[in-house]
């Protein structure tokens, strides 16, 4: 307990950087799960146009909507990195 005490100001501040560091590496794998399953819909959309289960129409409408959240995400990411500078 005093060792505690006598060390806080030394550990306090560095259990809220690596507490920090955690939370950042989460959201960054968070995001980059998402960018990945995004891709992995439009592949799976594009196979789908291919082997003719899908009518051109609906695959443009379908691809458009998952380009847009691919490039949403992008922009997000490029505006968190910007702020952070």
């Amino acid at each position: 307990m005093l060792l505690e005490l006598l060390t806080f100001p030394v550990s306090a501040p560095l259990g809220g950087i690596i507490w920090l560091g955690e939370q950042l590496l989460e959201r960054a794998n968070a995001e980059l799960d998402d960018a990945q399953n995004l891709q992995k819909q439009l592949l799976a959309l594009q196979l789908a146009f291919d082997i003719g289960e899908l009518s051109e129409e609906e695959f443009e409408i379908q691809e458009e909507e998952l380009l847009l959240k691919i490039q949403a995400l992008e922009d997000a990411a490029a505006e968190s990195e910007s702020g952070t500078i």
